[in-house]
């Protein structure tokens, strides 16, 4: 594999180089030698098979968590989610010890321990991890999904942006259940803070607990505005935004 550089920039497959666009750059590579067929069918590929069939668990188990709180992921997310997903899920579906190999995953992999712990603090956004921006203590209610903040003081305790004048919290209490995809989501209001030297607790509570006895998780979004006649504007599209998972509990 090699970065293609120079003016001309194409897509495609020409004699036996493919070009390709990525999220660093646009690419090139050899054609490979080995027909999909012989992949599938070649007991001498059953070790390739089995990777690969665990590679594709893996993913579809990160496209499941994007999918169960895809509204606060549109708002906070770095350009390489998909692929820091994925290392994630390949990690804890290391932790399965029961499956055959091939058929490890996921879902009993999070079963664990250590599987709980590896997705507990994981930030959507990697430019704007939680404890780079918010400098206070907080707790969290594990029954009822509500984030306390005890005297927040946002001009001291809050990293914001150039330009930003408020931000605002937001909770989230999922259930997630890795084996079926099945998940239910509920969200605390909105609370919409300036940002100045005010000190106040600041308690956001999830409307209910989401139905369902799998994975909880418990997510804190963090977004930027600038005010401007009365009316408050994202940021930069959300590049400045937090989506954080404060804990992970097998229910």
């Amino acid at each position: 594999m090699a970065k293609l550089n120079g003016i001309l920039k194409i897509e495609g497959t020409l004699d036996n180089l493919t070009f390709y666009k990525s999220g660093d750059g646009h690419m090139v590579r050899t054609k490979g030698g080995v027909s999909k067929k012989r992949i599938l069918n070649d007991p001498a590929f059953i070790r390739t098979r089995e990777n690969g069939a665990e590679f594709g668990k893996s993913a579809n188990a990160g496209k499941m968590l994007r999918m169960a709180v895809g509204p606060l992921v549109f708002k906070a997310k770095d350009a390489k989610l998909s692929s820091r997903l994925l290392q994630l899920m390949s990690k804890i579906k290391n932790l399965d010890t029961i499956s055959l190999r091939g058929e490890r995953n996921v879902a009993e992999g999070i079963l664990t321990a250590e599987g709980q712990m590896a997705l507990r603090g994981f930030d959507f956004n990697i430019q704007a991890p939680l404890q780079g921006v918010l400098f206070s203590p907080y707790t969290l209610d594990t029954v009822t999904g509500a984030v306390t903040i005890p005297d927040l003081n946002p001009s001291e305790q809050v990293r914001f942006p150039g330009g930003a004048t408020h931000f605002s919290l937001r909770s989230a209490f999922v259930n997630l259940d890795f084996s079926s995809g099945v998940s239910s989501v509920t969200y605390s209001d909105v609370a919409v803070l300036a940002i100045d030297t005010t000190i106040a607790t600041q308690t956001i509570t999830p409307n209910g607990a989401p139905d369902g006895s799998a994975t909880q998780l418990y997510l804190l979004l963090i977004e930027f505005y600038q005010e401007m006649n009365g009316i408050q504007y994202p940021l930069k599209n959300g590049a400045f935004n937090v989506l954080n998972i404060l804990e992970v509990v097998k229910n």
